[in-house]
């Protein structure tokens, strides 16, 4: 169950050099009611590791979930999917469109693990997990049991979860349903896809979303990076005429509740932060919203050019960015605004 490296380079997408006290992973549901029996003082869930910045040595235990396998079933109107949360996530994507089982090519090259979307709510061009989520089905440590968590329980919100708040650290995502329905409709309302016409095939959805995705953002196989660094800042109304009386070119997206969310990637790009480096961390110089390490980066170089980014950011439109990596120290997650 436990590995013996404790490196932790390989399985971040970032690629900091760091090391835990202690690597597990758990590949079916025995191992998991072990492990719980003797829970660790500290530890991290890592799924993928295509959302944490591991900026020190963590002085804990690294649990790595790898449990696999999907099951299908069919009612009339739907396609419904249980997959185990140590699936890949974009492989997901791409085997339910060669099963003709469409509704996730928005969501396609979405780096990490299944169990990591329903914690995030991951979402990309104007569907998030939530849109399709049927349940979650989730152990929990205090009482050794499985547990099905149905939608409307995972408080789904922009980037978050019951997951990340009351029931953080307190059980692991063992797998998630998924409602898919039988009469696929395409969402095109973002640049890039609005380009297909109106009735492009769910293949061509994905093979677009993949290229805009490829075009624009850097593979962590030759560019160490976690994605998107920062979510797309949520601001009030009246900010947003304010900031759009001086920059009318502002990229934004109104919201059900009056709110508004702009585009942070826009932001940090009008603030000219394409290709600024921090020792061997940059600002990728195509999408800004992508922090990578060009040159063996320490997490003390990511950090700082985190910060520069905020306080840019900041200072030229008075939004604050928050971050949408996990940063983990030694001790555990920490805010940025903490360090």
């Amino acid at each position: 169950m436990s590995q013996p490296s404790r490196c932790l380079k390989s399985l971040n997408s970032f690629a900091l050099n760091a090391n835990a006290q202690e690597i597990v992973t758990l590949s079916n549901l025995a191992e998991l009611e072990q492990f719980a029996q003797q829970l660790p003082k500290q530890f991290y869930i890592l799924g993928g590791g295509s959302n944490s910045l591991f900026i020190n040595d963590y002085q804990g235990t690294v649990v790595c979930p790898d449990f696999k396998g999907i099951n299908v079933a069919n009612t009339e109107d739907a396609y419904l999917l249980e997959v185990a949360s140590g699936e890949n996530w974009h492989d997901l994507v791409h085997y339910c469109l060669a099963n003709n089982m469409p509704g996730l090519e928005n969501l396609a090259l979405i780096p990490g693990n299944c169990g990591a979307a329903p914690i995030q709510n991951i979402g990309a061009y104007g569907i998030e997990f939530a849109n399709v989520c049927d349940y979650v089905k989730w152990f929990d440590f205090a009482t050794g049991k499985v547990e099905i968590l149905s939608k409307g329980e995972c408080d789904f919100d922009y980037r978050n979860s019951i997951f990340k708040g009351s029931l953080k650290n307190k059980g692991i995502v063992i797998a998630v349903g998924i409602k898919l329905n039988k009469q696929w409709q395409p969402l095109l309302n973002y640049a890039g896809l609005n380009e297909l016409g109106s009735s492009p095939t769910p293949k061509q959805v994905f093979e677009q979303v993949v290229a805009i995705r490829q075009a624009k953002l850097p593979d962590p196989k030759h560019l160490p990076n976690a994605g998107s660094f920062f979510k797309n800042p949520v601001i009030s109304q009246e900010l947003f005429e304010n900031i759009k009386l001086q920059y009318p070119k502002l990229i934004s997206y109104p919201l059900t509740n009056g709110d508004v969310k702009l585009a942070a990637g826009w932001l940090i790009q009008e603030c000219d932060l394409k290709g600024k480096t921090i020792g061997g961390a940059a600002v990728h110089k195509l999408q800004a919203l992508v922090l990578v390490n060009i040159d063996n980066a320490s997490g003390s170089d990511v950090v700082a050019l985190a910060k520069f980014v905020q306080r840019t950011v900041f200072k030229k439109f008075g939004v604050n960015l928050e971050p949408e990596v996990r940063i983990i120290a030694s001790s555990g997650e920490i805010l940025l605004e903490n360090i």
